[in-house]
């Protein structure tokens, strides 16, 4: 099996193309630069340069593990409803580039309050499970998003920047503004990169819209795990009336547009009702980061014309063209999905 390499933060060259960066949005400042000298092996990362295209896919049993083992000649790849001619699919493990979004505003994080506390665990608790290799960024929002630490391997400057996670000042929870900022921030960062959302998942004050931060989401092509709080002391509070019918609709509403975000982006959503589910949540979220598998094709639609292309990948018996039946080790036949973003932006011709 072919080793894909290190795949830690790396910017990518400075565009080619005339248009001037919104001075309103910098860039995440990175310490990282490309060295030359060293060998970067096959690097498992999303592209669209020119009509190479390479993506992330991860195979995953109904309870959210990943299934290795499964041969090349078992994927399709669907674009625009035009199978495509894969050229390689490489399986391996990786350092992670992961940037922890973190929900902390006065609406559900008051000073030793439940969502306060739960927030606290959950994002101590991912920290404590990465590896010393993997780059990490602390990112706290309200009603503007704040970098608390930039992208580092010192788990001590991450536990710093979470640290400072104590009195909540602004009421407000600007969810969409946050996750968009931080994900067209990443879009410049090769290698495996993800979006760790703990947040509650209501918006109150955005700038964009639900359907605009979709599409920039789409665009950053930077996966979401999303772990929505306060289940538990939801479900108490409805059982005992303490609830209207607008309160509940609003958390409907905001779990499903982080479960939107999550599948639309190659993620995943995660709805914690006991804190016993914690450490299985993060473990699903490296398997899944980790243990992928890297397809690499040339599409088909050579126009570059920066339009939204549909992908779908399927895993098919190449025999008969029907979907594969995976069966465990003792033959028994296995419910799977497949994870990965919904599709990519074409690149735009070199003026």
């Amino acid at each position: 099996m072919k080793d894909p390499g290190a795949t830690v933060a790396r910017p990518k060259k400075p565009p080619t193309d005339s248009k001037t960066p919104d001075p309103d949005l910098p860039k995440i400042p990175s310490r990282l630069k490309k060295d030359p000298t060293k060998e970067t092996g096959d690097l498992t990362t999303f592209k669209s340069d020119v009509d190479v295209v390479t993506l992330d896919a991860a195979v995953v049993d109904n309870k959210g593990h990943f299934i290795p083992g499964i041969p090349p000649g078992n994927f399709r790849v669907v674009e625009d409803s035009v199978p495509q001619q894969i050229t390689s699919v490489t399986m391996g493990e990786a350092p992670l580039t992961i940037a922890m979004v973190i929900e902390f505003s006065n609406l559900f994080q008051q000073y030793w309050g439940p969502g306060w506390y739960q927030t606290l665990q959950l994002a101590w608790g991912f920290a404590a499970s990465l590896k010393p290799e993997d780059y990490v960024a602390v990112v706290a929002y309200d009603i503007r998003p704040e970098i608390l630490t930039d992208f580092t391997t010192d788990k001590n400057k991450v536990h710093e920047g979470l640290s400072r996670l104590q009195i909540a000042a602004f009421r407000e929870s600007n969810l969409f503004d946050a996750i968009t900022d931080t994900a067209d921030r990443m879009s410049g960062i090769e290698g495996r990169k993800a979006i760790l959302l703990i947040s509650s998942g209501i918006d109150t004050f955005s700038k964009i819209t639900f359907d605009q931060c979709r599409k920039r989401l789409q665009e950053a092509g930077v996966p979401i795990y999303g772990i929505g709080l306060l289940q538990t002391l939801r479900e108490l509070i409805d059982a005992r009336g303490g609830m209207g019918a607008i309160q509940r609709m609003d958390f409907l509403q905001a779990d499903n547009e982080m479960r939107t975000f999550a599948k639309e982006t190659g993620g995943a959503a995660f709805f914690p009702r006991f804190e016993g589910e914690f450490p299985s949540i993060f473990g699903a979220v490296h398997q899944a980061l980790r243990n992928q598998y890297v397809i690499t094709y040339s599409s088909s639609n050579k126009k570059h014309d920066g339009a939204f292309r549909k992908l779908k990948i399927e895993l098919v018996n190449p025999a008969t063209n029907e979907p594969l039946a995976v069966k465990d080790e003792k033959g028994k036949p296995i419910k799977y999905q497949i994870v990965a973003k919904a599709g990519y932006k074409a690149p735009r011709e070199v003026e």
